[in-house]
């Protein structure tokens, strides 16, 4: 007999929502250490489990697909940096990367590989296991890694020596992404996170001190609203530390080679400006949307860098979205998006520039590993929905490119068997949505076809079209898949964001709306073959697109999703609630939250028939609490009025991506596929 699926008892929980009494029958799910609600989560789990039986063998299929598909031992492009070639081997078998490097680029030159950083190593003993920090000090000596375990997104830090392969006694219990050496490898600088998960601390450690109670405090940030992040520069001159919300920035640097000084500002914060800053020669290049909404690049002397002294090296250009800037000895490249496309962009010190530009309609572009700052070529990867990432260099002084790989992809894969291109949907305010679209060659349009609608929205994030090799397996089955670029997203240039954050945030709705709307009327698919797909902030998209209009899809996959919008964002104790204000809103103000709770997918959740929904959390997940998911979850199956089956996994020890382990993450996708296969009957 099938395991019947769980219910969530309801408890009347009634409260005061600022100011305005709310209930909730869930609200106890949050208490992590109830143990009502681990029964819960674990009864949800076998009840996922049992469901996902039948599909046992079309899971065991699909994940043998990707394995088959996929080159499992190999090794990275070396990348040149200080005198050495590092990259990462996979060995078949072994579900972590192992990070090396050596004296030639070419393996068969006979020079041995040093191992730097053994993953499996580190993984041995633990169901999770993340590495968040590597970074090589500048004489290549030393070695500053971290790892998590549990998928909090805490790290614990450790400083290696090269040369022998062991570990120096400083041991870092507590921190998270970034760091930066001084030039001569005395000083390691890391961030650190208050109580609600933000890098709020930078702090310097002296390489060889054991107890990191000695570690001086470099910066600390007040401002609830701002994170702080932490890098050297290309150059190796400098150490940036950037203070930014959502919407204002500001930059402290540190001479490399005196590491004790006080952080000098490079410009003081203005709300709604930002800007971001790299180094070239004499000067600051700096990336701003100061007086130019989609952002420019200007250069200030060092000795001055204030905004008063801020100059124009890139001015800007209404539709070009400048994103980010590598700086060289002789070259500049900018990272943009124009026309609902990614570019790069290489200025030279002759004052020439170029836009690199490439065949096909429908692609994407972004800049690779580049250390070397007296590099000569620029490196960058290009895919398409049916191109593997393929890593070229460019040399700046002649344009000739020169292909160093492309991902292997095993068995008959033939990218002339598939069709991309993109459409275009309208939105109900009349705003064209782009929408780009992989399928098998010699698809009918007859409106019958399985088809797969993906997207995001959100934080400016740009979804460039990428090659995916679980992917065929749906495609190879007649899906046609596709990712909506709706506002909210970078896409478009900041006013495609604008126009779907805080109060226009809905357009990010009904423009997934609109592009599913135009793959059934453009002759894809049915409402009965069509499937939506989101992770996180797209978590909350398909959750609001679903209470918004569930009779427009046959299933909906809901990945760690952001979906109880209004309750997130007044609980100022949770991770990421007041720096997140600026992208959602202040529900405390009523105008905010009555518009989130307009959307707020748990908000909407009425008695009606849904979809069938797959909805997964991780118990340890600092970015989006496991209770939402599970919340949404129990809701879903209390108030569904249909036969469509609500199934809900919680990984128990992982954080917001999931499993980690290349293994372990194709069965999570293979489980995923067969989820949307059978309910699309595609199988």
């Amino acid at each position: 007999m099938a395991l019947p699926p769980p219910v969530a008892p309801r408890v009347p929980y009634t409260a005061e929502r600022s100011g305005q009494p709310y209930s909730d029958d869930w609200f106890w799910l949050r208490h992590r250490e109830d143990p009502a609600t681990t029964t819960y989560l674990e009864a949800e789990n076998a009840y996922a489990d049992a469901w996902f039986a039948p599909l046992a063998d079309l899971q065991q299929q699909i994940f043998d697909e990707i394995k088959t598909r996929t080159q499992e031992t190999d090794l990275s492009v070396p990348v040149f940096f200080g005198g050495w070639w590092y990259f990462t081997r996979t060995v078949e078998g072994l579900a972590y990367p192992i990070r090396c490097r050596r004296r030639t680029a070419d393996e068969q030159a006979g020079q041995a590989n040093q191992t730097l950083l053994d993953e499996n190593v580190l993984a041995e003993g633990h169901e999770f296991s993340e590495v968040g920090v590597f970074d090589v000090s500048p004489s290549h000596r030393l070695l500053a890694w971290s790892v998590d375990h549990d998928g909090g997104e805490v790290y614990e830090l450790h400083v290696r020596e090269l040369d022998t392969g062991t570990d120096l006694p400083d041991r870092i219990a507590r921190s998270y992404y970034g760091s930066a050496w001084s030039a001569d490898d005395a000083y390691l600088f890391y961030t650190v996170t208050d109580e609600a998960m933000r890098p709020y601390e930078v702090r310097r450690h002296r390489v060889g001190e054991v107890d990191d109670a000695n570690d001086v405090v470099v910066y600390s940030e007040p401002d609830r609203k701002f994170n702080l992040s932490l890098a050297n520069t290309r150059s190796g001159k400098f150490i940036v530390i950037a203070s930014e919300s959502r919407i204002t920035s500001e930059v402290r640097t540190i001479r490399a080679d005196a590491p004790t000084e006080e952080p000098t500002l490079v410009e003081a914060r203005h709300e709604g400006v930002e800007y971001q800053i790299d180094h070239q020669g004499d000067r600051f290049l700096i990336v701003t949307n100061w007086d130019a909404p989609d952002f420019r690049v200007m250069e200030a002397p060092i000795a001055a860098p204030g905004r008063e002294n801020w100059r124009d090296v890139l001015a800007r250009r209404p539709g070009a979205r400048v994103h980010d800037l590598d700086a060289f000895a002789d070259h500049l490249v900018v990272f943009e998006w124009s026309d609902m496309l990614p570019r790069l962009r290489i200025l030279t010190h002759d004052g020439s520039q170029r836009v690199l530009t490439f065949d096909e309609e429908v692609h994407s572009v972004s800049p690779q590993s580049n250390p070397e700052y007296a590099s000569a070529a620029f490196r960058f990867e290009y895919q398409s929905l049916v191109t593997p990432p393929t890593i070229i260099d460019e040399d700046i002084a002649t344009g000739v490119r020169t292909i160093r790989k492309r991902q292997p992809v095993l068995g008959d894969f033939d990218p002339s068997n598939y069709v991309t291109l993109r459409e275009w949907a309208t939105a109900p305010d009349g705003t064209r949505v782009p929408i780009s679209v992989v399928h098998h060659k010699g698809l009918a349009r007859d409106g019958s076809n399985p088809t797969l609608l993906y997207g995001y929205g959100s934080y400016e994030a740009c979804l460039g079209p990428w090659f995916s090799i679980p992917r065929l397996s749906l495609v190879d089955r007649g899906v046609v898949w596709a990712v909506a670029h709706v506002r909210g997203g970078g896409e478009g240039g900041r006013d495609w964001y604008l126009n779907g954050k805080l109060l226009q945030k809905r357009n990010t709705f009904t423009d997934f709306v609109a592009a599913a709307e135009h793959m059934v009327g453009g002759g894809y698919t049915t409402p009965a073959r069509l499937a939506i797909r989101g992770a996180s902030a797209g978590g909350l998209l398909v959750g609001a697109c679903m209470t918004m209009r569930p009779d427009l899809y046959r299933s909906v996959v809901a990945e760690v999703p952001f979906v109880d919008v209004v309750n997130t964002m007044l609980d100022e104790t949770l991770p990421l609630t007041i720096e997140e204000w600026d992208e959602w809103g202040n529900p405390n103000y009523a105008e905010f939250r009555d518009y989130m709770a307009s959307y707020s997918p748990y908000d909407n959740v009425r008695e009606t028939v849904y979809p069938a929904v797959f909805i997964t959390a991780g118990l340890n997940d600092p970015r989006v609490s496991y209770h939402e998911p599970a919340k949404f979850a129990a809701k879903l199956r209390a108030l569904s009025s249909g036969e469509s089956p609500i199934v809900f996994k919680c990984e128990m020890v992982a954080g917001h991506g999931g499993p980690t382990g290349r293994y372990e993450a194709w069965k999570e996708e293979a489980r995923t596929i067969s989820f949307i296969l059978h309910t699309l009957d595609a199988a």
